[in-house]
């Protein structure tokens, strides 16, 4: 599904990242992923949001989180706001992800 057509979709929109964590980091960065998940279910238009840890058998993949937007509007406006608080919060994603040793992978979906 293209960019465009998320937009012009009222349908809800899921936002999943999938990330690769070192044991040693899981603690700080599930912490921090739970912070921005705090903030995002006040947002208008967030259904709902859930951050996963892997169990059982591993694969690749060790945390997943996933959040249902009312539509691609609201997606936009609650990345704009999450942005936003990182800025104010001179917080830098990408800097903490490397600190921790995290990848990641996201990518929007919708009902198939």
């Amino acid at each position: 599904m293209t960019t465009e057509s998320l937009h012009s979709a009222s349908t809800s929109v899921f936002r999943v990242d999938k990330f690769v964590v070192p044991s040693q980091s899981m603690g700080a960065f599930v912490e921090r992923v739970r912070q921005v998940q705090q903030t995002l279910c006040s947002l208008p238009g967030c259904l709902q949001k859930h951050v996963l840890t892997q169990t059982g058998d591993s694969s690749e993949f060790d945390v997943v989180t996933v959040v249902e937007w009312a539509s691609a509007d609201a997606l936009a406006a609650g990345q704009a706001v999450v942005l936003k608080q990182l800025a104010s919060e001179a917080f830098d994603q990408q800097a903490f992800r490397k600190k921790l040793g995290v990848r990641g992978d996201s990518g929007l979906y919708s009902k198939a």
